[in-house]
């Protein structure tokens, strides 16, 4: 302890062997100790004392479209990032579409890390893109430090990222599990969609009836099948359906190599609350009933499902029109995730340490970070949040940092307010007021 550079003391401090009062030192952007709350502090140090504030690894988000190069105007690195450090995000990764070029090349990443490198307030790594035309291009992005690659089993919704066949995600998936590489999948099927009643028009019941669970359970079927053939590594991207949890159980205890993510949207907001025209309430797969949302806690609880992101999936606000199927799909979540997700988790008898292991531990590990992200522990860097879980907001879109303010939980009250956030030991953001960016670009470790 005595190089310690830093010293941070909570009465609550979330580590992975439980929350207790401690001290965690910090020496050249990493924790170097966590000590019991009364040990001295050297006289070299400097102490930040948070009082009664949980002190929590700062939360790591693995799905977040920031649509920069190319719609920058939609989002863009310095503001997706801001908005994340306002949230007590410390690490994102970068989703390869709704950018231009989209990631999937070499040269386009290399691209987005130049446009990204200076406007980062927190790290930043990048998926790379899986598409019809370039099974050519996965192995040298893998070389190239992407973390896996994102894949659609049906339209993505912009034209430059085609969705793959099943002949064609066979032979993407072959050549990904023959460096072991992580293949990440929007599952629904087209056929299910294509034959589900397309209404268009302001109610949100005929959106809800053009996505149906049929549609995430055949596509997440038919991912399993190609996975165990392979013994491929693959993960569900923003499951909504319950109906699809006893087909990913029964596939993960026979040992398909299968991961799962869920949304904050989907375990707050449900289809019976959705007003008709609230477009800001669109996203794909969509928000569904009450009862289906408490299938996924279960599942969440359980471990069926690993973890929670935010799918981050901005648009200008004139592209949210209240017609539901012509309006962008996508959710703003990145600043709101820990306090909308702490909110319900609370009321479902959770408690902060589930939400570090969703929100945290799972996605570092997901993304094999887990050396450096996702704990309070030796040797990790030094990415914290400073939490007050008992403060409640109420949301006021014009407090967001996302360049579009559009958001679908304006004029909610939530629990858990982020005093400050902290990377690699320097304190980024509190109480509103930020730093200059502090972010490094994060390649998959080797």
């Amino acid at each position: 302890m005595s190089d310690a550079e830093l010293v941070l003391r909570s009465t609550r401090v979330i580590t992975p062997e439980g929350t207790r009062p401690a001290v965690v030192t910090v020496s050249a952007g990493k924790i170097t100790a966590v000590l019991p709350y009364d040990a001295g502090i050297p006289a070299a140090a400097r102490l930040e004392d948070v009082g009664d504030h949980v002190l929590l690894p700062g939360l790591v988000d693995t799905h977040v479209h920031v649509n920069d190069p190319g719609r920058t105007e939609w989002e863009g690195f310095w503001t997706a990032t801001r908005a994340a450090a306002a949230g007590g995000i410390t690490t994102l990764v970068d989703m390869p579409l709704n950018s231009l070029p989209p990631t999937t090349t070499v040269d386009h990443l290399r691209v987005k890390q130049d446009v990204a490198r200076d406007k980062a307030h927190i790290d930043v790594g990048f998926w790379g893109g899986a598409l019809p035309d370039n099974v050519k291009d996965l192995r040298p992005l893998h070389d190239a430090g992407v973390f896996g690659f994102k894949s659609f089993l049906s339209p993505s919704g912009v034209d430059e990222f085609p969705h793959l066949d099943q002949d064609q995600l066979a032979q993407s998936m072959a050549e990904i599990a023959g460096f072991d590489g992580l293949l990440i999948v929007h599952a629904e099927d087209p056929h299910h969609l294509a034959a589900a009643p397309q209404h268009g028009g302001p109610r949100y019941a005929d959106f809800l009836a053009s996505r149906p669970r049929d549609a995430e359970d055949t596509a997440i079927a038919s991912l399993v099948a190609q996975a165990r053939r392979l013994n491929a590594r693959v993960h569900v991207l923003h499951l909504s359906s319950s109906d699809a949890l006893p087909l990913i159980r029964a596939a993960r205890a026979e040992g398909v190599r299968l991961t799962v993510e869920t949304c904050p949207h989907y375990l707050t907001l449900t289809a019976e609350e959705v007003p008709d025209g609230a477009s800001e309430f669109k996203c794909c797969p969509p928000i569904r009933e009450a009862g289906n949302q408490d299938l996924l806690w279960e599942a969440l609880a359980d471990g069926t499902i690993d973890c929670v992101v935010t799918d981050h999936s901005p648009s200008t606000a004139d592209l949210k029109t209240d017609d539901f199927a012509t309006a962008w799909g996508g959710i703003s979540g990145l600043q709101l995730s820990l306090p909308a997700v702490w909110t319900e988790a609370r009321k479902r008898g959770h408690g902060l340490e589930d939400v570090v292991r969703w929100m945290s531990t799972r996605t570092a590990a997901l993304v094999g970070l887990d050396a450096r992200k996702g704990a309070i522990a030796p040797g990790r860097d030094a990415d914290f949040a400073v939490l007050a879980p008992d403060e409640t907001f109420t949301v006021d879109p014009a407090g967001l940092q996302h360049r579009n303010r559009v958001t679908a939980y304006a004029g909610r009250t939530l629990h858990g307010v982020v005093k400050s956030t902290w990377l690699r030991g320097e304190r980024i953001v509190a109480d509103g007021e930020f730093t200059e960016p502090k972010g490094t670009l994060l390649s998959r470790p080797q």
